[in-house]
């Protein structure tokens, strides 16, 4: 087995960037994103406020199978992006010679978003899956001729939309590469891609679905705000060199590099010679450069979340590896080493507090404290006003319905779709926790930062703040308030 190793140092390479990752997988503490996505989960539906629901869907799976834990929802994450590496490989495969695939290989296993993707439950990590598949399978229905292929593509087309709306850029890129192709410039007419697009929609219905009955509110979420933010047109630096950091710490230096260097080599070719690359490079750069500059293109004006483009690294790690030279490789797996070896570090000692509720520490630890504190007041309930991240952190670890916002009238995102009958709560105390993301000190809040709470409860007082300690340091603080006699039509 040694000896298979030494002879395969790529293979070698590629299993130790795995290895390493399952092996961080239990030191790896709950994110606010996993519990809320585990919620919804918990809570089936055709679709989500706030995105479809195919990464739930997922989490409810494995933890019904293995049981209900964090590592249960981090390794559902590792083997779905283990997943998205087999099939990137089988992608790659019908592009590159042996060399250049295994080129391929190193940079995607190098990748920091791999390592996120492993690790955070998010809508991308089957998004990426299913976005892989599509376009291995839409290349044999094209390249191959192979017709059932269509259909296969159109099921996985409809899932990647089920997982998240920016797989709507799926069909957008199939669109582009078909116009632009003189030799299959003729598939648009095909009854085979119409037919293709026909699965997709019916393997989305659910989604669609949903949205009509609930007057497409999570279309409108995910669109007219966003679009209401980008018209401002106000152009912002922070934005724009946040976006930009991004990439280069999701992607590492070298790789974002050849990106930029590639894209600028095939667009300038076709602005002043009106040349376009062969038919298979055409067809990923069709997946490549709407998603990559698309986003991008946003960065000035409107902040671009780091995983947006994502989709677009598939087919723009396959490009790369044609430019990459076996140095430029060495350099990006040295650096991305080295940068996985301090990601370690931060994890499992966690060295530097992170100041934000983004964390992996302290909420375990918090549903304890809260426990604690209902058992002196019976009869409570809890609610917290940030969104989701402290109400789906604790609905994870307490066997209490925990609350969110929507118990002071503010929009509660899917909190809202639940059909909670909040009157049943009249009368009741409830403890309102708060996250102080600063932690600058342990003292009390002092000045109510929620001016809702006096309208819908008679009295609130300031308890004294919950601290959390990880390795012997004080790391996180929470402001708890006891409110008493809710009233849920003030």
């Amino acid at each position: 087995m040694l000896n298979y190793f030494k002879k395969n140092p790529v293979i070698t390479i590629i299993i130790g960037f795995q290895l390493f990752r399952f092996i961080l997988l239990p030191f790896m503490g709950l994110m606010p994103q996993d519990a809320y996505y585990q919620f919804y989960g918990e809570n089936l539906s055709f679709c989500y406020f706030d995105h479809p629901g195919m990464i739930g869907y997922f989490l409810r799976f494995f933890t019904t199978i293995l049981g209900k834990s964090v590592f249960v929802i981090k390794l559902t994450d590792f083997i779905i992006t283990t997943a998205t590496l087999l099939s990137f490989y089988k992608l790659a495969s019908l592009f590159l010679s042996k060399k250049k695939l295994e080129s391929a290989m190193l940079i995607i296993i190098s990748t920091f978003f791999i390592s996120i993707l492993s690790y955070n439950s998010t809508p991308d990590v089957p998004l990426l899956l299913f976005w892989t598949l599509s376009i291995l399978l839409l290349y044999k229905a094209i390249f191959e001729e192979k017709r059932a292929h269509w259909i296969y593509a159109g099921v996985t087309i409809g899932l990647a939309f089920n997982s998240k709306y920016t797989a709507i850029l799926l069909p957008l890129g199939l669109f582009a590469f078909l116009l632009f192709s003189k030799k299959y410039r003729k598939l648009i007419i095909s009854p085979w891609l119409w037919l293709s697009l026909t699965v997709a929609l019916i393997i989305s219905f659910p989604v669609w679905w949903w949205n009509y009955q609930n007057e497409f509110a999570s279309f409108m979420f995910q669109s007219s705000e966003r679009t209401s933010d980008i018209s401002k047109l106000t152009f912002s630096s922070r934005t724009f060199f946040g976006a930009i950091g991004h990439q280069l710490l999701l992607l590492l230096p070298l790789l974002f590099g050849i990106f930029i260097f590639f894209s600028f080599k095939y667009i300038k070719r076709f602005l002043l010679k009106f040349k376009l690359p062969s038919n298979k490079i055409l067809f990923l750069l069709a997946f490549f450069i709407p998603t990559f500059f698309g986003f991008l293109s946003l960065a000035p004006i409107y902040w671009v979340k780091l995983n947006w483009l994502m989709p677009s690294y598939i087919t723009g790690i396959i490009i790369a590896s044609l430019f990459m030279s076996k140095r430029l490789i060495k350099y990006q797996l040295i650096f991305s080493m080295f940068l996985h070896l301090l990601i370690a570090i931060q994890v499992i000692f966690y060295v530097f507090p992170v100041k934000s509720d983004d964390t992996w520490v302290g909420w375990e630890e918090l549903a304890l404290e809260i426990e604690k504190l209902q058992e002196k007041h019976p009869a409570t309930f809890v609610f917290s006003n940030d969104k989701y991240k402290t109400t789906a952190a604790l609905n994870f670890f307490m066997n209490d319905r925990i609350y969110a916002q929507n118990i002071i009238g503010l929009p509660a995102l899917h909190f809202d779709y639940l059909n909670d009958d909040l009157s049943k709560l009249n009368g009741l105390s409830a403890f309102y926790v708060d996250s102080d993301k600063r932690f600058k000190n342990e003292n009390k809040q002092g000045k109510m930062s929620c001016p809702q709470l006096p309208k819908y409860f008679e009295k609130y007082t300031e308890l004294e703040p919950i601290i959390i300690s990880y390795n012997g340091r004080k790391v996180r603080k929470f402001w708890v308030y006891l409110c008493e006699n809710y009233n849920a039509n003030p």
